[in-house]
Formats: structure tokens, sequence, C-alpha cells
């Protein structure tokens, strides 16, 4: 996990719509970054349900979140049509921005170990600093938790 108080990697990389997403083009506004392992898994819905139940909250806080998983545009798309989904989910394929912000990591699901997210989610302030890391985050109460940080 990356430390509270240094600069957020930047990223570049498409939403569910294949429009192109920068951490820069959020310059001036808190940022909710979270990481997911996959996309219409049980944890995962209830996490990007929360967040968009809550997501007029961030936004009347001047806050956006982002998902990202390794899940292919065409996935995202889907998940978002399915859950009606207020936010961008970014696809991160090649796991880039899943390594920048070291959470691709090995952990055991079920007794069985092998490389994956870890359910990790950062606060990154106006001016592009983290401000808040918290990993190994509970799905459905992460997103109540981060609001009331911001």
């Amino acid at each position: 996990m990356l430390e509270v108080g240094t600069r957020a990697p930047d990223f570049e990389l498409p939403d569910q719509n294949g429009d192109i997403h920068t951490l820069k083009q959020y310059r001036g506004k808190k940022v909710i970054l979270y990481f997911y392992p996959k996309d219409n898994t049980p944890g995962c819905t209830k996490q990007a349900c929360n967040f968009g139940e809550l997501y007029p909250q961030f936004k009347e806080k001047d806050a956006v979140v982002i998902g990202v998983s390794k899940d292919s545009v065409a996935s995202h798309k889907k998940f978002e049509e399915k859950y009606g989904l207020p936010f961008p989910l970014l696809a991160d394929t090649e796991r880039k921005v899943i390594q920048a912000y070291d959470v691709w990591k090995e952990k055991t699901v079920f007794g069985k170990t092998s490389l994956g997210i870890i359910r990790t989610t950062y606060l990154i302030d106006e001016e592009g600093t983290i401000e808040k890391a918290f990993s190994n985050v509970k799905a459905a109460d992460n997103p109540a938790e981060m609001l009331a940080e911001i």
C-alpha cells in the first residue's frame, strides 16, 4: 500500500464507455479511488452499489468516486448497466495502475493462495496527494466509511 502524504501516481485508463480518465483531470476535487477484484461478484457488487447509493452525497462534498479493476471495458459496461452505477469504472487490463498503487498481492481465498487485487481504497486530496489509505476494506461498509472521511 502506498504511504499517506505521498503523491498519488497519475494514470490514464478507459472507463466503461471507453472514455479516458487521468488523475490530473480531477485536480481541485477529492478523489475516492477504490480497487476491487472483479465485476459482478457479491462483495464487489455490494461495494459498487453502496457507492452508487451514496454518490449524490459524494458529489455534494465535491468528491468523485472511481472504481478500478482488471476487468475489460465491456465487462465494466455490463456491470454499470446492470446496477445503474453513476461513476467511472476504469479498466486496467494490463494492471499498470493496480501495480503502481501497490494493490496486486498474494492473497488466500478459501484456502487457495494466488495473486490478485487486495480490496483497497485511497482518498486523494485536491492536489493529488494521498490523504488516507485503507487496505482489506469490508466491501459493504467501505462507501459509508469513505463518505465519513471526507
